[in-house]
């Protein structure tokens, strides 16, 4: 992820949940630019019953935990509503490792089963609408 400029975004509703737009340029931002990461949650269907939770509605901050001393993989990052009082799933295991730690995290969007998040760095800007 770049660091030259603060990452300004702000979220934009769609059916599901919400797009990306850059705050400065006005630009739709994908999921694929290398400015942000846009990652489905894994694990969910150990979950599922969480899942219909407000707390991890599209819009909602949300809490990554690390787990190093997870047996399964000691890079394992889990995620949490904000109030870390419900674990959804995990960070993807090929992404987990190359976190820095202190990213903020949005849930995104819900998809049938599951739900997609936002993660990007500590100095990003994150406008939601009211």
């Amino acid at each position: 992820m770049r660091s030259e400029r603060r990452l300004r975004l702000w979220l934009e509703r769609g059916e599901s949940g919400y797009y990306l737009r850059d705050a400065e340029s006005g630009e739709p931002v994908r999921w694929s630019d290398s400015r942000v990461r846009v990652v489905p949650v894994a694990g969910v269907s150990y979950r599922a019953e969480v899942l219909p939770d407000a707390s991890f509605d599209p819009g909602r901050r949300l809490a990554l935990v690390p787990e190093p001393e997870n047996e399964h993989d000691p890079n394992a990052v889990a995620i949490w509503n904000e109030e870390r009082t419900l674990q959804l799933g995990y960070v993807p295991r090929d992404v987990a490792p190359s976190l820095e730690g202190d990213e903020q995290v949005v849930s995104l969007w819900r998809v049938d089963g599951g739900l997609r998040v936002l993660i990007v760095p500590a100095t990003a800007w994150i406008g939601q609408p009211r």
